[in-house]
């Protein structure tokens, strides 16, 4: 089954809300008109048995009293009935022939022995419910009789049944009317989202520049608006990224095949002498290294950036920092750089051990290759703040502080390591940041140019 659309749900819930209040408003006013109308119907019972009292002690007839009733309550008061009960609850005079015998309850009989009246609705199988007052007539602190009162409730029955079928008409009609309406008006609220959206189907990745325009009211549609139109920076960031990096690697891997490619057409020129080829293929086996390399940091800056790939194990980085170190003083062999560790504690944190070992491995392997004869490189683990910290310090060449906001961006050469002997292809320090970034933490530097570096990974402990 097809879902409903936005506007026809936003109309059916305006309309079911309506319902429920309309609903609740007219069981409340039902109540309160039956209890007004019963109220009015008590009122006139008191009345008329005051009326049949004071006559009565009076002296008067019944005609007199009945003219009395309608002289003072006017005609449609003429239905009720009385009649006078002995303290015992013997009929003593009745004003007509009575639509009913009214009895004299037993809750009725007690409340008269206090003194006190009672208002009761009794069901007449012939005409229908009907409103019985009985009052209690003392005389020097004795009762003496006791008057009874009654008014059939036909025509407030009548009065409430209609009510009730205009409610039924009317608040069907109103729902059916606020759905329309609201249909119509969730429409035009909703143009602007459609309009919005119109706009968003035009823009392709070749024209991720647009944005989406605000109308300036800082509404709901403006927030939307804002939102997507963030959304849309980043994608355009995202594939002016994309596009970059897919030039650089495409540029880092036509260096060495064109190398290659070099080598093998001057071999195949003429004849060479094995000693020749043994040292063109020796020559073209580099090469190959340094694309493989280059293929094999590719692949895992593309895990990495993407967190795919990555298992969430318990490491123990005191293991890894301590074989980076090893790593470090096998590469600072024969050039004067001291390689030594400072402070080692023991860190564990959750992610996958051989990503990390790579990214120190990147520092350490930069920090030697940076820093002159007679420098020192420094490695240290610590746990501060609940979280764990690699720190790589050198006393290099350092950074220059207008270069420290893109060392972390791929295939980056500072000035100071443009020479390709120096070895990498620029995606170092990309991979640290990228690796590091996927296990929740995150990487800084801090560099005085001519001074050297200071390189700090901080993890989440597990």
């Amino acid at each position: 089954m097809r879902p409903l659309s936005l506007r026809a749900r936003l109309a059916l819930w305006y309309a079911g809300v309506l319902l429920a209040i309309l609903v609740v408003m007219s069981a409340l006013s039902y109540s309160l008109l039956r209890w007004s109308l019963l109220q009015q119907v008590d009122a006139s019972l008191a009345s008329v048995a005051q009326i049949v009292r004071e006559t009565d002690e009076r002296g008067a007839g019944d005609s007199e009293v009945e003219r009395a009733i309608r002289e003072l309550l006017g005609p449609g008061f003429s239905d009720r009935y009385y009649q006078f009960l002995d303290p015992e609850g013997r009929s003593r005079f009745r004003s007509g022939p009575p639509p009913m015998v009214l009895p004299l309850t037993p809750e009725a009989r007690a409340n008269a022995a206090q003194g006190r009246r009672t208002l009761e609705t009794l069901e007449d199988p012939r005409g229908g419910p009907v409103r019985l007052l009985t009052v209690p007539v003392l005389r020097e602190g004795r009762r003496v009789e006791i008057i009874q009162v009654s008014a059939p409730l036909a025509r407030l029955r009548d009065s409430l049944a209609g009510y009730l079928t205009t409610l039924l008409w009317l608040v069907p009609v109103a729902v059916a009317l606020a759905a329309v309406g609201g249909f119509v008006i969730t429409g035009r609220a909703l143009r602007p989202v459609r309009d919005m959206s119109r706009a968003a189907r035009q823009i392709t990745a070749e024209d991720l520049g647009r944005r989406l325009a605000r109308r300036g009211a800082e509404d709901e549609i403006d927030h939307l608006a804002d939102t997507l139109n963030t959304m849309l920076a980043g994608l355009e960031a995202a594939f002016a990224q994309a596009r970059r990096f897919s030039a650089d690697a495409a540029h880092e891997l036509r260096t060495p095949l064109t190398a290659l490619k070099g080598e093998i057409e001057v071999a195949l020129r003429a004849g060479r002498s094995p000693e020749e080829y043994r040292r063109v293929l020796h020559s073209s086996l580099e090469e190959v290294e340094q694309l493989i390399r280059v293929a094999e940091d590719l692949l895992l800056f593309s895990r990495s950036s993407a967190a795919l790939g990555l298992p969430r194990d318990r490491v123990d980085l005191e293991p890894i920092v301590l074989e980076a170190l090893e790593a470090g003083v096998r590469r600072a062999h024969g050039t004067g750089v001291t390689v030594r560790a400072e402070d080692i504690e023991p860190v564990t944190v959750l992610g996958e051990g051989g990503a990390l070992r790579r990214a120190v491995l990147n520092l350490v392997d930069n920090a030697v290759k940076y820093t002159p004869a007679g420098g020192k490189v420094s490695l240290s683990l610590l746990v501060r703040d609940g979280r764990g910290l690699i720190i790589v310090q050198d006393t290099g060449i350092g950074i220059d502080p207008a270069d420290r906001a893109r060392i972390f961006d791929p295939f980056v050469r500072l000035d100071a390591a443009r020479s390709r002997d120096a070895g990498g292809v620029g995606l170092g320090l990309a991979l640290v940041r990228s690796i590091v970034a996927a296990h929740g933490g995150t990487v800084d530097v801090e560099s005085t140019s001519g001074a050297g570096s200071r390189f700090t990974i901080r993890l989440p402990l597990a």
